[in-house]
């Protein structure tokens, strides 16, 4: 029974260990960038091997690129190994499935997946420098990935339907050119599809010129397909740019709000409040604060993730240490939603 329980506790630090952690875990933070250290020197030897002037030097990168993706492989089965604790509502088998169809689990097979030399993986190596994103934080709830996924989860309609369009006036633009110059360029515009490198670089402004109208007629349209460009890529563009101000506006409204709240603090929800209809899970995630529980009547309720704060809730909160107070949050730091 102790040994079951000291290897519990073992497991339970290498996962707080393996994870992105706090300023105040001093093994945690040095694995974090012992990782980034890792990373870097893959990647670094890669990019070196490609320089033939540094044939002498092979057998030195082939030595530091065996060594890195044995680290790999080590994380990669001890975050398996811990993967129930990642996932504590799961069972252990289903979490371990969990975590090998997640995000970093395909990451990380696909790093490692080229040291046993298997044919058409190595080009899943860049993979690595994906897993390097996940250690640059602006602070212990925010951080510039989290905020990118964030906005582009909000906008997603809006971003699928600018891209929607985009490829509509691709096609059309395609076709209209092919019609337009095949029978002075058959060479160049053979079929539609020709015209979709064209269109491509045009509506998108990157303008590589190896294809370009040469009718009078082709370059008029030419013309309009570009002005055109100009104003559809600015589409999703300013659909981000949005959604970045209104991350960035929320996160300053909310730290105005609560900047009274030092440790353990009490918010009345009323008719205006910002927090009325929404969820704790909601409320933690956004705002930066632990809700403890919720005081509604005359009963304390038990603030659970999927609660729905009403009018005349008392919140009982802690804006501090957020990290320290549930699996969930521990959850957000190893990049997991």
């Amino acid at each position: 029974m102790t040994r079951q329980k000291e290897k519990s506790s073992l497991r339970r630090r290498i996962f707080d260990i393996i994870q992105i952690g706090q300023k105040e875990d001093i093994p945690s933070r040095a694995f974090d960038w012992f990782i980034v250290i890792v990373i870097i020197l893959n990647i670094l030897t890669m990019f070196l091997e490609t320089f033939d002037g540094l044939a002498p030097f092979y057998t030195i990168m082939e030595v530091i690129e065996f060594v890195t993706m044995i680290i790999f492989c080590i994380e990669y089965v001890l975050r398996i190994w811990t993967a129930d604790l990642l996932y504590p509502e799961l069972s252990k088998g289903k979490a371990v499935i969990r975590f090998l169809f997640s995000f970093d689990g395909i990451v990380d097979l696909f790093t490692i997946l080229p040291f046993f030399y298997l044919s058409g993986f190595i080009v899943f190596r860049m993979l690595r420098v994906v897993r390097i994103f996940h250690l640059f934080r602006i602070n212990a709830q925010y951080d510039s990935f989290n905020i990118i996924t964030t906005v582009l989860y909000e906008k997603r309609n809006q971003i699928v339907s600018s891209v929607f369009i985009i490829l509509i006036l691709m096609m059309a633009s395609s076709l209209g050119m092919y019609n337009v110059e095949h029978n002075a360029q058959p060479d160049v515009f053979k079929n539609a599809f020709s015209g979709i490198w064209w269109s491509m670089s045009t509506l998108l402004t990157v303008g590589y010129g190896d294809i370009y109208p040469v009718t009078v007629l082709g370059r008029i349209m030419a013309i309009f397909i570009a002005f055109l460009g100009v104003g559809v890529v600015a589409i999703p563009t300013g659909i981000i740019s949005a959604g970045f101000v209104e991350q960035y506006s929320k996160k300053a409204h909310c730290d105005a709000k609560l900047h009274d709240i030092n440790e353990i603090g009490e918010i009345k929800i009323g008719n205006d409040s910002e927090f009325l209809g929404r969820s704790v899970e909601e409320i933690q995630y956004e705002y930066d604060i632990h809700v403890i529980v919720v005081m509604r009547n005359d009963l304390t309720v038990i603030a659970t993730d999927n609660l729905i704060v009403a009018k005349g809730d008392i919140l009982v909160v802690n804006s501090e240490n957020i990290n320290k107070t549930s699996p969930r949050s521990r959850r957000r730091r190893s990049g997991k939603r």
